[in-house]
């Protein structure tokens, strides 16, 4: 491995292990040093740095260079210093976050199973389900963690002191089905079934348009997009391998135009991954306005009585089956569409969310 792809790695374990735990660090775990290429002449070092390393974000490249983790010779690093090429870049150490804790908060949770080891939640749209890394004591308010130990008191510690009881996660304005663990002893059991891919995963999702068959699978690789890094995509050449498996549980067409509404189930869970497969193939998420979907969904000519709009998107987590940790018996849950999406569902004149 060159030094290159050396910085590349280290680097990318920097990002992950900051944005899973957002630990402080006082004092530098490692240095890497790469050499610019020719070819960046011209470009900014804080944009050279996120493009080339792109499990980090341009956010966490500036407190790199602003907390003086980053030299460059010949030269002073700044974000804003032109590249020459042919500089050596040094990376020092890692962001230092102040640490947080996640705390108790009275927030109404809708659990559909518990037991003294485990638990599985039905969570809302709009809930974040634990705060991000480096957003301050705010951002660490209204989540579904804060949620869980205001509910149980203990949790897991499995995913660092940020994310109590967290084994995996649903998007923000993802509803469903969603376990997390008590006890450390079932967190490490049900890490290593997802790890495994044994935990099947089933959701309900609107999408524009009719697919073109009955059912199909995406399986392109995802990565970070480089230019709207909100944002994953499948155009990139390298992308972590990514599989969603579809199939048509509704044809629906109305003043609003045409939809299916899909059954679909993964056998990875990349970021954004339903999301940004249905769109890379012509048929985004309604109300997904992130990957494309419009605001509002307007009538025939695009002057409706009445326009139908989300302020969500039309993505429900409805089944979830895994063995359980310590029992070893099955546990198969499924939670329906959450009302106000049944009542998307009939705005667009279908009846109900029955399949056929």
């Amino acid at each position: 491995m060159g030094r290159w792809q050396e910085g590349r790695a280290w680097l990318s374990s920097l990002s992950r292990s900051t944005a899973i735990y957002n630990f402080s660090v006082s004092e530098p775990t490692a240095t890497t040093t790469f050499v610019v290429p020719a070819e960046a002449a011209g470009q900014r070092l804080d944009h050279w740095l996120a493009i080339h390393l792109p499990e980090i974000s341009r956010v966490r490249v500036r407190q790199l260079i602003e907390q003086d983790k980053v030299h460059i010779h010949p030269g002073n690093a700044k974000a804003s210093l032109r590249l020459h090429g042919g500089e050596r870049v040094t990376i020092t150490g890692q962001v230092e976050l102040p640490p947080l804790r996640a705390f108790p908060e009275n927030i109404p949770l809708d659990v559909v199973y518990e037991d003294e080891h485990l638990a599985v939640i039905n969570k809302a749209a709009g809930m974040s389900v634990h705060a991000g890394s480096g957003k301050g004591e705010a951002g660490s308010k209204g989540t579904l963690v804060n949620a869980l130990l205001h509910r149980f008191g203990s949790l897991s510690q499995g995913s660092g002191e940020l994310r109590p009881g967290i084994v995996h996660r649903l998007d923000k304005n993802t509803s469903g089905l969603l376990v997390v663990a008590k006890t450390d002893a079932a967190h490490r059991k049900l890490a290593q079934q997802f790890l495994r891919r044994e935990v099947k995963k089933t959701y309900l999702a609107l999408v524009h348009g009719w697919m073109p068959e009955s059912q199909g699978t995406i399986n392109s690789p995802i990565s970070r997009d480089l230019l709207r890094r909100e944002r994953m995509t499948t155009r990139r050449v390298q992308g972590r391998t990514a599989v969603t498996h579809w199939k048509i549980l509704k044809k629906l067409e109305g003043p609003f135009g045409k939809f299916s509404l899909l059954e679909v189930k993964i056998e990875t869970g990349r970021t954004h991954q339903i999301r940004v497969h249905l769109a890379s193939v012509g048929h985004p998420v309604v109300g997904d306005v992130l990957y494309g979907a419009p605001a509002v969904l307007r009538g025939y000519g695009g002057t409706p009585e009445k326009a139908a709009s989300l302020d969500r998107h039309f993505l429900h987590a409805s089944g979830l089956q895994f063995e359980h940790p310590i029992k070893h018996k099955p546990v198969e849950l499924e939670q329906p569409l959450p009302d106000e999406l049944d009542k998307f569902l009939g705005n667009l004149g279908h009846e109900g969310s029955q399949r056929t």
